[in-house]
């Protein structure tokens, strides 16, 4: 599997999300959070959009959302998040199980996806990822393995206020098992504004440290190789 090659259209893709304007439909705002949807062309589901205004600049941000050592901390939506394995300085597997959510009706999912950090002009960073097959960590009896499909974190710097960052967020994620789409659409939207939010509370905690900028020796140490 060419994941360098997967990596570099999932960014891809990302980045054209970010800059597609049409057809999405607001489905829920709270706490200066938006988050629309439309159906996905990956799969029989919705393609969420997230935004928010971040009180952190970008590499930061980018720090908080993919270093385990940061995202466990805040991320409430986890179980676990580790990365396993390394194919280059920005490009690497993750392993991560979710917690249950909508009140227990969505039980955990587990799920392997290739993780890629992309700068672009302006400081904008994406943090891509698409689920994929990884011999290391084949589907067990413990969790529904879920997949996503290319989903991600676009995050800019605010024009006005550089120590502010832009924070859109892509999920397109196939649950997998026995649940209805109806269950999904009603959770889903509650769900993904947590996320942001705990974000935020992430924020307060990482700037009583010193932290590591977002560039490729960040995320070096904290692989697990397998």
């Amino acid at each position: 599997m060419d994941y360098k090659a997967i990596a570099q259209q999932t960014a891809q893709e990302v980045l054209g999300y970010s800059q597609d304007t049409t057809g999405w439909k607001v489905v829920k705002t709270s706490k200066k959070i938006t988050v629309s949807s439309k159906a996905s062309k990956k799969f029989n589901g919705n393609i969420y959009r997230v935004e928010g205004i971040i009180p952190q600049s970008t590499s930061k941000l980018c720090e908080l959302l993919y270093l385990p050592e940061h995202r466990v901390t805040w991320d409430k939506s986890l179980k676990a998040f580790n990365m396993v394995h390394r194919i280059d300085s920005d490009t690497f597997i993750c392993h991560a199980i979710t917690q249950s959510f909508a009140m227990g009706s969505i039980s955990p999912r587990d799920f392997i996806d290739l993780v890629h950090i992309k700068h672009y002009e302006g400081n904008r960073v994406i943090i891509s990822s698409n689920s994929v097959d990884f011999p290391g960590y084949p589907p067990s009896s413990n969790y529904i393995r879920g997949y996503n499909h290319p989903c991600g974190y676009v995050c800019s710097p605010v024009g006005e206020n550089p120590a502010y960052s832009k924070l859109e967020m892509f999920v397109q994620t196939e649950m997998r098992g026995k649940l209805s789409p109806s269950i999904i659409e009603a959770a889903m939207p509650s769900n993904l504004i947590s996320v942001i939010l705990n974000a935020k509370d992430g924020i307060k905690a990482l700037r009583s440290t010193s932290g590591c900028a977002c560039h490729p020796k960040s995320h070096s140490s904290f692989l697990k190789k397998k």
